[in-house]
């Protein structure tokens, strides 16, 4: 709430440098605003009695938009990767997913590895584990596992996060 919006008896009234000017009444301080150019703005309503600055309140929107938008432009998104996996797979086509892991972790990316069983290849899902686990040590230390291998209905999957 800003200027008239507010409608308390009595606010604790904060200076633009961040003194206290002490208690009064919502009108006098709207007053004190008034005088220096600046708005009256609630900055604590649930205090008792409610505490309220005087700033220019264009200036500190301006200025916290900005700021985040600093921190939109700072933050990175993790995206988590899929690499699928049989229990069959041969040893190049098992190298060349392996090295595409380790660049979506060296990227900063998650990475999902899922063994997908067929038919009865679901009975043999110790197979699915030894190669995950074979996996995880040939991706070293670019990653460490953060979910460890689980069956769920015919895919078995872990997740990689980068180092």
């Amino acid at each position: 709430m800003i200027n008239e919006e507010i409608r308390d008896k009595e606010v604790r009234v904060i200076d633009s440098d961040g003194t206290q000017l002490g208690i009064m009444s919502a009108a006098q301080a709207q007053e004190t605003a008034n005088k220096r150019n600046l708005d009256l703005v609630k900055i604590s309503p649930q205090a008792n009695p409610p505490v309220c600055k005087i700033m220019d309140y264009g200036k500190y929107r301006f200025e916290m938009a900005k700021r985040e938008k600093e921190n939109r432009k700072n933050q990175k998104v993790v995206s988590i990767k899929e690499i699928q996996l049989s229990p069959s797979i041969d040893t190049h086509d098992f190298e060349t997913k392996l090295r595409a892991a380790v660049k979506f972790l060296g990227g900063g990316d998650k990475v999902k590895v899922i063994v997908k069983f067929r038919g009865r290849q679901v009975q043999h899902a110790k197979l699915g584990e030894e190669l995950l686990e074979r996996f995880c040590e040939g991706i070293g230390d670019a990653g460490s596992v953060e979910k460890k291998p689980k069956l769920e209905g015919r895919n078995m999957a872990m997740v990689v996060s980068p180092k």
